[in-house]
């Protein structure tokens, strides 16, 4: 179960049970991180720290919390920028300067949280974007840090799969690998040899899942129409999710996908 999503006890979609939560619309849970987490910009370590804590909040992907003095405060530039919190309060800002980089305002904290929140004192967090690199640990990590209550698990199947797009048949699989991910839809992904000759052409985009890898996407071509990254795939996913390997999965817009048809 996510915390955060779905029907986790952060998230926006009650499940059945035989209880109820007393507790504010809008949750907060800071929660310690036993990884050894640090980050870059450049060849600057701007953090590094094994006493991080996750910050887990209403249907809000968890952020990384570190104690101010475990950043490198030779790279911290205080700004007059602020923000506020109604749950946790008003937050102060920093960018880092490492050599010629400069990131604006890409830390922050809240120095006098709200009562209800004071566990926040002494914090601070570094937008994961913000960074050039990420390690847990000794291992490089991409597309932000994971949230330890979100899995993937990965199934082969024999369940029938087939794909349409503006009214045509683009993909038909009698033997689909089928990825559960907390919280999310059952994803389809497909052979190659499933998909007919013709449809798919190559994208340039590509993004990072921190659960599974590095995706390159594919545009679909169907009824006269060229879908514009409609499918996706990952040729060397992580260890976990290797089963889907080169395999394709349709869903982005025009597309429909249909399993046990």
């Amino acid at each position: 179960m996510s915390l955060t999503r779905g029907s986790g006890p952060l998230g926006g979609v009650p499940a059945q049970s035989n209880y109820t939560i007393q507790a504010p619309a809008h949750r907060i849970l800071f929660e310690a991180d036993a990884r050894r987490l640090r980050a870059f910009v450049g060849d600057s370590r701007v953090l590094d720290t094994r006493r991080a804590h996750l910050l887990h909040e209403t249907g809000i992907r968890p952020v990384a919390y570190v104690p101010l003095e475990d950043f490198d405060e030779n790279l911290l530039q205080r700004t007059g920028t602020t923000t506020h919190c109604p749950f946790k309060g008003d937050a102060s800002y920093w960018s880092l300067r490492a050599g010629d980089e400069l990131r604006e305002d890409a830390v922050w904290g809240y120095e006098q949280p709200l009562q209800q929140a004071s566990w926040l004192s002494g914090f601070a967090a570094l937008d994961p974007a913000r960074a050039d690199r990420w390690l847990v640990e000794d291992e490089p990590v991409g597309g932000g840090l994971r949230d330890p209550y979100h899995r993937v698990d990965v199934h082969t199947s024999s369940r029938p799969v087939r794909v349409t797009a503006a009214g045509e048949l683009i993909a038909q699989s009698a033997h689909p690998t089928l990825v559960f991910e907390t919280s999310m839809p059952v994803c389809a992904y497909l052979p190659r040899g499933d998909v007919k000759a013709g449809h798919l052409r190559p994208s340039d985009t590509t993004t990072i899942d921190p659960y599974i890898g590095d995706a390159i996407y594919w545009h679909v071509h169907a009824g006269g129409e060229t879908l514009l990254d409609a499918a996706h795939s990952y040729e060397l996913p992580r260890a976990e999710a290797m089963k889907i390997a080169g395999l394709v999965c349709f869903s982005g817009d025009g597309v429909q996908v249909q399993l046990d048809v």
